[in-house]
């Protein structure tokens, strides 16, 4: 039959995809990610993410957007802090978790659920964006940086935090989470490259001890990333 050369993987799960049905990357993804948030519990917890609450309150409130929100707790710690918080993912089941959470919170945001491929915003709409573990496919990463980038208005703020390249090495187990693919890891070079035009005001790779719901628990390697749009 045909060779098979396409590789997905997340966690401890892989895929060996045939080329004819590598169009189906997103419908497998889709299907993984709403059978892990459909869960009771939050996979990644109810409170926010440690490097945003430590850098969004240094900032001035406004408009935000959250990519790849899953289940809505940077969303919703944003709009407790007074922004107006816009987030999406391609996950039903996580829109509807990140709802419930912030009506317990007190709190709307305004959640969407789509895809970055299809995804549209007008330009310059945004005074932040937050991208909080969101890994890309090595092939659409940059395109996908790049476009959201385009969202931001000018001077406004991008701030990431993702698993680097060294974090397989934290990761045998796979108790800290993230991808045990290589190549959706990321690296300094790879996020200074995919945002042009931005002033950087920290690029980092540093450990972390991660406390974040079922799935990202124990020391990690991340990179850190706050650019500033020009």
């Amino acid at each position: 039959g045909e060779k098979c050369v396409l590789r997905l993987s997340y966690g401890w799960r892989h895929w060996y995809v045939c080329s004819y049905f590598a169009y189906k990357y997103r419908e497998i993804m889709k299907e993984f990610w709403n059978e892990r948030y459909a869960a009771p519990e939050f996979a990644y917890g109810e409170t926010p993410n440690g490097f945003l609450q430590e850098q969004l309150p240094l900032l001035k409130p406004g408009k935000m957007l959250f990519p790849a929100e899953g289940e809505g707790r940077n969303a919703v710690f944003a709009a407790q802090l007074g922004w107006e918080a816009h987030a999406f993912d391609f996950s039903t089941a996580a829109a509807k978790k990140a709802e419930r959470l912030a009506s317990n919170r007190g709190v709307s945001i305004h959640y969407e659920v789509a895809d970055l491929d299809a995804v549209k915003y007008p330009a310059e709409t945004f005074d932040a964006m937050a991208l909080v573990f969101a890994h890309f496919p090595a092939a659409k990463r940059s395109s996908y940086h790049r476009n959201l980038g385009t969202f931001l208005k000018p001077g406004g703020i991008v701030l990431v935090e993702a698993f680097s390249k060294s974090h397989i090495r934290y990761n045998a187990d796979g108790k800290a989470g993230g991808p045990r693919d290589p190549a959706k890891l990321y690296s300094r070079e790879e996020l200074a490259q995919d945002f042009p035009g931005f002033e950087i005001i920290l690029l980092e790779e540093t450990e972390v001890e991660l406390n974040e719901g079922l799935y990202h628990n124990g020391l990690s390697a991340v990179v850190r990333f706050i650019g500033k749009k020009l």
